[in-house]
């Protein structure tokens, strides 16, 4: 992997070399860039207009905007027209595509991606293996359990893409798989291993394939008390 950091890019965080670190990238104080990170890498429509002649990388992107206090683990990808706030921390193998937006204090674990234009808010935990398609908006507060699938096409592969929407202090549990413009409500449960086909309630526990309503979340809580009380 090439060393290059750009002249246009503001860097104050701590850079393990090797990376790459293309156009007007900014890094905020006492963020860690690990090995063999690429940020700021062009959107498919530059890199088409690249191939076919033109300016190198560096000048084909408009660099990603990168808080305070993150850490960014090696082998991920970042690309141009990113924004991550501060806090924030990014497994190894993190994929994230153009026009993404990250909040505050967030965690993306190893090998998840943000496949597309996905809106994280703060305080929102995923796990690894997660897939998070074009179009994806989560609120503040969410857990994501690992290998979740999120799709956007109803009739793939259609021209008509539409996000999943899951909204604050919900709850996905690991290997759930989303329909394409559902939305889930906030302070919902997911069940693992749930195939969710329509909208979610606020409050609401959802189990099963397709995934149905059987309990409330202070039902939910309550037995989860139980259970990390007695086991």
């Amino acid at each position: 992997m090439e060393v290059f950091i750009s002249r246009k890019a503001l860097v104050r965080g701590k850079i393990l070399k090797p990376v790459v670190i293309l156009g007007r990238t900014i890094i905020g104080d006492d963020t860690i860039i690990d090995r063999f990170v690429y940020i700021g890498y062009p959107t498919r429509k530059k890199l088409i207009g690249f191939r076919n002649g033109g300016a190198d990388l560096d000048e084909l992107s408009n660099g990603a905007k990168i808080g305070s206090k993150c850490v960014i683990r090696s082998h991920s990808i970042i690309y141009e027209d990113v924004e991550i706030g501060d806090g924030v921390e990014i497994g190894h193998g993190v994929l994230i595509r153009e026009g993404s937006k990250i909040g505050n204090n967030s965690r993306i674990g190893s090998f998840s991606q943000l496949d597309g234009k996905v809106e994280l808010g703060s305080n929102v935990n995923i796990q690894s293996n997660v897939y998070l398609p074009h179009l994806t908006k989560i609120g503040a507060g969410v857990f994501i359990g690992p290998g979740t699938i999120v799709t956007n096409d109803l009739y793939p592969v259609s021209r008509r893409l539409v996000g999943v929407r899951i909204e604050d202090e919900a709850v996905i549990g690991a290997g759930a798989i989303l329909r394409a413009g559902i939305e889930i409500g906030r302070r919902a449960v997911v069940a693992a291993g749930a195939i969710v086909t329509r909208d979610v309630p606020a409050e609401a526990v959802v189990v099963g394939a397709p995934a149905r309503i059987t309990m409330n979340r202070r039902e939910y809580e309550a037995k989860k008390k139980l259970y990390e009380e007695h086991g």
